[in-house]
């Protein structure tokens, strides 16, 4: 897996390319961890045109990042943007729980 940044005034774009599962998970939400304070105030908007695959805990990372910064998604698949939609979709559904309590 390959994951690159690029910062614009208003937002930081993560580009993810690969497989998106297994140790790249755990390297995603290492790289995450570290990059996380630089955003202050810009929007993150997440690429997934070049992941092909996301594995249980791949998606529970982005899951994280999503609920994190409420990241946009650029995908170009129906496969991507089906991704997208779970992991948003689940994350906005795990925050409304954890909210009631």
């Amino acid at each position: 897996m390959r994951i690159t940044f690029q910062d614009t005034d208003e937002a930081v774009e993560m580009r993810l390319e690969g497989r998106v599962a297994g140790l790249w998970a755990s390297e995603l939400d290492r790289v995450w961890v570290e990059t996380a304070s630089r955003l202050a105030s810009k929007k993150l908007i997440i690429d997934l045109h070049n992941v092909t695959y996301a594995d249980a805990s791949g998606k529970d990372v982005l899951r994280k990042i999503y609920a994190q910064t409420r990241a946009a998604f650029i995908t170009n698949t129906p496969w991507a943007q089906f991704l997208a939609e779970e992991v948003s979709a689940t994350a906005t559904a795990v925050q409304n729980v954890n909210e009631g309590d």
